[in-house]
């Protein structure tokens, strides 16, 4: 695969020790989220300000044999950088041992805050990578992705495989920009980091070229779960396992979408603490800068809300139970 030229300035790593048919149309039976008391999205007038907030930081640990964060590292996402060697070869970061657990396809009713409630009981951290379509059916569950101090990037707006022919250029630049607006969205307005997954993990070099002139960096894996083909949640641990002790390291590929994934995911953060595992935790050096033409765009097509700001706990309110 012919990577971007920008690529060439990817080194810049600083670690610190410490189809559109899979986008799918929420169920109406389970639209209904845990209740939060999370912010409903302003508008993007709103934005500079909200994006100015750090982000929550990952509750104390209560769990003493918790699996936990080995370290975390800071990515300078200038020129595109690639991550995951099953296309990009270039930045080799990970210690033997090491381990980052992602999350493509959310956010997703019951199987997304249940990876959450596993990720928070051992202690550990991941990168969502949302689907745009999906974050704006389910913002609630995004914001608590993003509360729990989890990274945030995008999946494109309706996870359409970007080496599709029938896209033009400009199509495929909707896809990847339109994704970013719309989880930055669904966050109320916090603009996410600027990292990207591309939709079945196809790279097509010019929009490879585009995302490196864009300053985001591109993730592919080093180990795919093959969840999506699970019948099985056991089928998700022992797949994963199989192919991390072989390689001894690496970026893992899952889906919050998936119900197997939810389901095989305490058991398989116990066999890698098992193991010896590490996990790492990667933030962007700075949040990505979507482009105002997206986001006009995203609340013109979706006629997404743009009014409301008041918190949940002052609309809906529980006087009997």
């Amino acid at each position: 695969m012919r990577i971007a030229a920008g690529l060439v300035f990817a080194g810049a790593v600083s670690l610190l020790s410490s189809g559109a048919a899979w986008s799918q149309t929420p169920p109406a039976a389970k639209a209904a989220v845990a209740p939060l008391t999370a912010t409903a999205a302003p508008a993007p007038a709103a934005a500079p300000a909200a994006a100015a907030a750090a982000q929550p930081a990952r509750a104390a640990c209560t769990n003493p044999n918790a699996l936990g964060v080995g370290r975390t590292v800071e990515i300078d996402t200038t020129g595109g950088p690639g991550f995951g060697f099953e296309h990009f070869k270039q930045l080799d970061f990970l210690r033997d041992k090491e381990v980052v657990l992602t999350f493509d396809d959310g956010p997703w009713p019951v199987n997304t805050p249940s990876v959450l409630k596993t990720l928070a009981d051992e202690c550990t951290t991941g990168i969502f990578f949302s689907i745009g379509k999906h974050a704006t059916y389910y913002p609630e569950i995004l914001k608590q992705v993003y509360a729990a101090g989890h990274t945030v990037g995008s999946h494109t707006w309706s996870h359409a495989t970007l080496t599709n022919k029938k896209l033009t250029d400009d199509q495929k630049k909707e896809e990847i920009e339109k994704g970013f607006s719309a989880v930055k969205w669904a966050l109320g307005g916090v603009s996410p980091s600027p990292f990207f997954r591309f939709p079945a993990l196809q790279h097509p070099p010019e929009m490879v070229t585009y995302l490196g002139e864009r300053n985001i960096a591109m993730f592919s894996c080093d180990l795919d779960s093959f969840d999506f083909k699970a019948s099985k949640a056991q089928q998700v641990i022992d797949v994963t396992m199989r192919k991390l002790d072989k390689l001894g390291k690496g970026i893992i590929l899952m889906h919050d979408f998936h119900k197997h994934t939810a389901e095989a995911l305490p058991e398989l953060l116990k066999r890698l603490k098992a193991g010896g595992y590490k996990v790492v935790a990667m933030k962007a050096k700075a949040p990505v800068q979507t482009l105002p033409q997206y986001d006009e765009e995203l609340l013109k097509d979706a006629k997404l809300p743009t009014v409301s700001s008041r918190p949940v706990s002052s609309v809906v309110q529980t006087i009997s139970e």
